[in-house]
Order: C-alpha cells, then structure tokens, then sequence
C-alpha cells in the first residue's frame, strides 16, 4: 500500500467573504473574478471539501481518501484521536478590510451546539502592510460579567487590545480568545477541521443586499476564556538543525504541532505511520522528491503527505509552514532539550507550553 500513496495537491476553493479582496493573485494563485477572502488548501470539511488535483487520486475527495485509507493516510496518531476524520484545515487569507471580532469555541462546547470540532488556530503573517495590526484579547483583565456590560453599551472597542504584526510573525489562538485580523494583512492559518465562529462586533457592516451579519453575544461569551484573556498570542519559537533543515517549533497545542521549516539546498524528512504532514510553502521553491516520482513546490501552494509515504526530500532554497498531529513529549520536547534549550525557554517561546 505504501507504493500506493504520494504527496496530494488539491483545488483551492475560493471564500468571498466581504472582507477580501485580490491580494492573494499577488502569490501567484489562479485567481476568479471575484474578491477572494479566504483560499481552503486543505480541507475536509462539507463548507469546503478538498479535491484532489494531482496523480491517480484525482477527483477524489479528502474525506473519501481518510475513510478509504484510514490510519495508513492520516497515521497513527491522527487514527487514535479523530478515527478517520481529517482533522486540519489549512488556509490562505486575504484580510483586505477587518476581520470581525470573534470567538472560537472549544471541542466541548462546538459538538454541543454546533455538531463540530472546535476551533484553536495559529496564524502565520505573509506579509502586512506599514504599521499593520491585530486584536487579540484584552487590554486588562475583566470578569465575564464587566465584559457583557461594555459589549452591550457599545464600548468593545474600547477594552480589546491592539497588537502590531509583520511577516513572518507567529500568532497562537487558541479556543475562547477574543481576536481579530486587521486590514492589509495577508496569513496562513493552520486550524482544527471547523467552522465553529461566534462574531462580536462586526464594525456595523452591511452585506451587498443591506442585512447585516449576525452575531452570536450569548454564545461568545459563554465561549471565552478570560484566565488567559490578556496575552498578546505572538510566539517566536525555537530553532534547531535537522538533517540539512533548520527547525523552528512555534506551536505545539493539543490539536496540532507547527514548524516552520528552512532549507536552503537539500533536506531529508520521514512520514513514518505516525501521522500526516500538511505543508504551506512561504518563500522561494524547490522540489519535492519521494521514492515514487518528484514535484515542483513554490510559494503559496500547499502539499499533504500520507503518513506512511515513508522517505522524502526538499531540495531548493524554500521555506514551508509544516503542520502534524503529534506527540508533544516526543515530537517538540525532547528534540528540544537535546538542542540544549530548557522547558522554561519552551514555555516562553512555543505556543501551546505554557
């Protein structure tokens, strides 16, 4: 079966959300008529579910290749946790105007209410432009109830908290943390396979046809966590070399592991059963080599491999967003330590150990 399986490359499928726009034809992505606000590169959910653009699965959907194939495809770890669910999705965004200012729910609560996964992200900054920013949180701590009230006086602007961004920061936002994308901002987002969002404010937009987007108050604040509500959610993470990468761990949360992975001739990688390996490439391109053939990779496009696709190569002078399931002693920690770096330089630097 091993012979069967190869790196998968899928149609994007295209959100015009009233906040995009075409910034995303810039990465070189084929592009529609219409604003772009999100690109779905990997994705199993039925908002958007991935098809298969390369190779003998061509046409197939992700979700018939995770039920059909099963831990073979998606790996030990991933099989243990989700059963034949895909449990990721990773997307492009073009925050050509706000985001609204929202909430993500957590597993509990998503299956609940919403009959979904719940919702813990990381986002990567492509690119923003001078003086860019984000909404993250608060500005001090307040208690549930003091943050209903400024909610329903009009006043949320005033308590949440506005933190700077460029390329190549790292964000964590876990489910519960209030948070939103500001304009000029372009990310890659890796996330939990849902589309569980509960909007605050939305800056009092109106649709083309004059209705406004609802909100979800009630939901939200029943989804917040104000214990952590005050952190500003950049991590730098921690860098150590790899048979010819260089490493850097920035996120290790409970749902998904996050790399950012720097080679600038040649390096040697394994899918050893344990789990699938989603990549977002950032900068540059190369190839992509495996026992059963070769691709060319470059920037803004996104390859999944099968766990048990075993030994494969990157060759060229690239940079990619690398997203597993994983085993965080074993995976994050102890490659770590080994790099002489202490559990406290990890807590500090690497989203998801503190």
């Amino acid at each position: 079966m091993k012979d069967l399986f190869y790196p998968l490359t899928f149609e994007p499928l295209y959100k015009d959300y009233l906040w995009g726009g075409k910034n995303l034809k810039k990465l070189g992505k084929p592009f529609p008529d219409t604003i772009v606000a999100e690109s779905w590169e990997i994705s199993s959910h039925h908002d958007g579910m991935g098809i298969v653009a390369n190779g003998h699965f061509k046409g197939r959907t992700l979700e018939d290749l995770s039920n059909e194939y099963g831990e073979k495809f998606l790996g030990v770890l991933s099989s243990s946790r989700y059963r034949t669910k895909f449990p990721l999705l990773l997307k492009l965004i073009d925050a050509n105007q706000w985001l609204s200012v929202q909430v993500h729910p957590d597993d509990e609560y998503a299956e609940k209410h919403e009959k979904d996964l719940g919702k813990s992200e990381m986002w990567y900054i492509l690119d923003a432009e001078p003086g860019a920013t984000i909404l993250y949180g608060l500005t001090s701590r307040m208690t549930k109830e003091e943050f209903k009230k400024t909610v329903e006086e009009g006043r949320i602007t005033e308590v949440l908290k506005s933190v700077p961004v460029s390329k190549g920061d790292v964000v964590y936002i876990p489910s519960g943390t209030i948070h939103a994308a500001g304009k000029g901002i372009l990310i890659v987002e890796v996330q939990e396979n849902s589309n569980a969002t509960y909007r605050l404010y939305d800056y009092d937009r109106t649709n083309p046809d004059g209705s406004k987007r609802p909100l979800h108050i009630a939901k939200a604040l029943d989804c917040i966590d104000f214990t952590r509500a005050t952190h500003d959610g950049k991590f730098n993470g921690l860098v150590y070399e790899k048979d010819g990468a260089g490493i850097r761990v920035v996120i290790a949360d409970p749902h998904f592991c996050v790399e950012v992975v720097d080679v600038k001739s040649s390096a040697t990688f394994t899918a050893d059963d344990r789990t699938f390996i989603a990549y977002t490439f950032l900068e540059g391109e190369g190839r992509l080599i495996w026992s059963g053939g070769k691709m060319n990779v470059k920037a803004a496009t996104s390859v999944l491999i099968p766990a048990n696709l075993g030994a494969y190569k990157l060759e060229g002078d690239i940079k990619a967003l690398k997203a597993y399931i994983g085993d965080i002693d074993r995976d994050v920690i102890a490659p770590l330590l080994s790099a002489g770096y202490s559990r406290e330089d990890m807590a500090k630097a690497i989203g998801g150990l503190a």
